[in-house]
């Protein structure tokens, strides 16, 4: 039998997204059946006092509580679909009762896969400014780039005061294209779509980069996995 996923969601887009694609793609791949899905959402305001005060042990804290409820009704292992919380998870890993696939880690098996060697990171300044791709990208020789501290700012704001509640503006689309132009001028061979709802903003075709879309990524390889 497959195994029992437990998604941890945090925004409510993004963790729909990632349900769906296990669900749909599962389906695809063997008729109606796909592996039995469990999510658990705590509310977003729990996890964004934690993250405006950048109290990562706070935000794991939040996560591990998700995962022991998951373990509780068989969820086998967990995924967490938003990128920004990686750096709680990061912290808590160890100590989760059921085991974790790591967004990050999955788009830069990706990315090494698809012989990139440099990529654009876009998501909250949070993820921008944090370690989560980073350290994933160098584990895997791959160089990373971000944009510029003021497009960090806006591309954060556009983030969470729209993309979360599901507002997706031509306006802010291309603003989001040029910031992949950029990427592409200075060398980049991809962009990592390193926000939950990125992907469902920018489509491969929106984007003059290939796009590494983190939410299906990740739900992909929890498909894999289970």
């Amino acid at each position: 039998m497959p195994k029992h996923i437990g998604i941890v969601g945090v925004t409510s887009e993004g963790a729909a997204l990632c349900y769906r694609t296990i669900c749909q793609e599962g389906e695809a791949q063997h008729g109606y059946a796909h592996p039995e899905v469990t999510l658990h959402n705590l509310s977003l305001a729990d996890y964004m006092r934690s993250i405006e005060a950048e109290d990562w042990p706070a935000v794991g804290r939040l996560l591990l509580e998700s995962a022991a409820k998951l373990a509780r009704i068989g969820a086998e292992f967990a995924i967490c679909p938003d990128n920004t919380a990686h750096q709680g998870l990061n912290l808590i890993r160890q100590q989760s009762p059921i085991p974790w696939l790591h967004i990050a880690e999955e788009i830069a098996a990706l990315a090494k896969q698809r012989g990139y060697t440099k990529v654009g990171v876009l998501g909250t300044r949070w993820l921008m400014e944090g370690p989560v791709y980073a350290a994933a990208l160098a584990a895997q020789a791959i160089a990373c780039e971000f944009p510029e501290p003021e497009v960090r700012k806006r591309i954060s704001s556009l983030i969470m005061d729209e993309l979360v509640f599901g507002r997706f503006a031509p306006a802010t689309r291309q603003y989001f294209q040029q910031a992949i132009q950029v990427f592409a001028s200075n060398g980049c061979q991809a962009v990592v779509l390193g926000c939950t709802e990125i992907p469902l903003l920018i489509q491969p075709q929106d984007s003059v980069l290939p796009t590494l879309d983190s939410t299906r990524t990740l739900a992909r390889a929890a498909l894999r996995a289970a």
